[in-house]
């Protein structure tokens, strides 16, 4: 989508529809102020109370302003930006009803509203764009047409944005649509990846996605194929590929800045490009959503990418175990005893607990061979933390207060909300084994939790460690008013505010 910001006066903007906000609070007078203003009719107030993503069009004396069209969009109490998120998706949501493809919104009250919700305007603009990104959002690259008889009632696509500004406020606006439609494309591509099907996706598949990015966006990027996995003695990781036909990859991304970093912060990210549990062999019912099983992944390639988009002042690097988890005869086996890349032996208990076998070997590798100040690893780790967060919140855990509060303040502030989970050390007791250092199962408690205790044993003594394990709110399974089915780019938001909040 192309966003751009003007000063020109309402009545001389051309577009498909014209977006006016409006708070709860004082809607009455400021409705009726801009009402007459424009020349527009007031009775459709009677029907719209501004709560939070609330919507109405209007029609009436519209023509007068150039535009088709009139969508009231509601703000309610402007509490934080989340009331822009959704007013975002509401806007996407009714451009795309009425086949809008160019669209102007009036933010000239951006510096009013940032009085009223605390949060600077060009985060308020930021959060506008972003979910308008995500609210155009398809996933549509296999549909062929062919089935199609109505040609005439295929979706038009909304392509230009238009922000009103005033002349005080245009350059926080610009910054704001800027950062919002990069982070929003880098988000696109995450979800794009975890909508691919496991036929479409392989470990090679999201090598070629990262070289792609690395390219086009000036990173480097290295691809470490199965022979180079082989040498390292990457034992999780190889374990996991034994059941498949596909060559596993450990793919590290490498943003550094010019001119020096202040810091390097490593991101590691599960690639499980399709889990049917292995051996231990997950249920039917459901199993076509594993494709999903590489989410991890797909926000650490895509925060690596908007990192360099963004030119952020310190070096980020990814680093990206991947393979597919099936029964083959081949596959590992319940019982079995592996050597990790760290030398640390695991009793793999369920061969459907395997993303915490390729992270162990991405955690070790990132933290002896780069030395990263920081380092989170992300993941659709275990069903245990929808149990225990459901499907909008990740579980988040980590050996650092401070990082700790630097993620969940992150969160707050995005919408990718996390909540902290502890890392006790009578958990370890759930992960003890009697023929090897660590079994990778804790048994039914506390699912979580063991994964996360098991993952600890990897950082090799790193004292800013932070898992995010991302299995509820990286997929939706439905659709909702907030984001269509499928991915959902979960993590590439909340990073990106993390990794920018050690600069501002």
């Amino acid at each position: 989508m192309e966003f751009k910001v003007t000063k020109s006066s309402l009545k001389n903007i051309k577009a498909d529809m014209l977006v006016l906000f409006f708070g709860a609070r004082g809607l009455k007078k400021e409705s009726v102020q801009q009402f007459d203003a424009l020349k527009l009719e007031k009775s459709a107030l009677k029907d719209f109370a501004a709560a939070d993503g609330e919507s109405l069009i209007i029609y009436n004396g519209a023509s007068r302003l150039g535009v088709q069209r009139v969508l009231l969009v509601g703000l309610g109490d402007m509490g934080g930006a989340e009331p822009f998120r959704k007013a975002g998706h509401a806007i996407a949501r009714e451009a795309r009803k009425v086949k809008a493809k160019k669209i102007a919104i009036d933010a000239s009250g951006i510096a009013e509203w940032s009085l009223r919700c605390g949060v600077s305007p060009e985060r308020l603009a930021e959060a506008l764009a972003l979910s308008l990104v995500q609210g155009t959002y398809r996933f549509d690259r296999f549909m062929s047409g062919k089935l199609d008889k109505k040609k005439k009632d295929k979706p038009v696509e909304l392509v230009q944005c238009i922000f009103r500004g005033n002349a005080g406020s245009v350059k926080d606006i610009e910054n704001g649509v800027l950062s919002g439609g990069l982070i929003g494309d880098s988000q696109s591509l995450a979800r794009d990846l975890v909508n691919l099907p496991g036929n479409q996706l392989n470990a090679r598949d999201i090598a070629r996605y990262a070289r792609e990015s690395g390219e086009r966006y000036g990173y480097e990027v290295t691809v470490m194929e199965k022979d180079e996995i082989e040498r390292l003695k990457m034992g999780g990781l190889l374990a996991v590929n034994k059941g498949s036909t596909e060559p596993p990859t450990f793919s590290i991304l490498d943003y550094n800045p010019a001119g020096g970093a202040k810091k390097t912060v490593a991101l590691v990210g599960k690639g499980v490009t399709f889990d049917s549990g292995g051996i231990s062999i997950k249920p039917s019912n459901g199993m076509d959503e594993m494709k999903s099983d590489m989410a991890g992944a797909a926000a650490v390639l895509a925060t690596v990418e908007a990192a360099a988009r963004l030119e952020l002042p310190f070096r980020v690097v990814g680093f990206i175990p991947s393979t597919d988890n099936m029964p083959d005869g081949s596959a590992q086996k319940p019982g079995d005893v592996i050597t990790t890349y760290s030398g640390i032996t695991v009793e793999v208990g369920n061969t459907d607990a395997e993303g915490r076998l390729i992270l162990a070997d991405a955690l070790t590798y990132a933290v002896q061979e780069y030395k990263p100040d920081v380092i989170i690893d992300m993941a659709t780790l275990t069903g245990a933390c929808i149990v225990a967060l459901g499907y909008s919140v990740a579980g988040m855990f980590s050996n650092d207060d401070k990082l700790a509060s630097s993620l969940f303040t992150a969160g707050e502030q995005c919408g990718e909300k996390v909540w902290r989970l502890p890392l006790w050390d009578e958990y370890d007791e759930q992960i003890t084994s009697e023929v090897a250092d660590v079994h990778n199962t804790g048994g039914k408690g506390a699912g979580t939790i063991t994964a996360a205790k098991f993952l600890e044993k990897f950082v090799d003594g790193h004292t800013c460690w932070a898992h995010v394990d991302i299995a509820g709110p990286s997929f939706a399974a439905s659709k909702s008013p907030q984001r269509s089915q499928g991915g959902t780019g979960f993590g590439v938001s909340l990073l990106v505010n993390y990794l920018r909040s050690l600069v501002y």
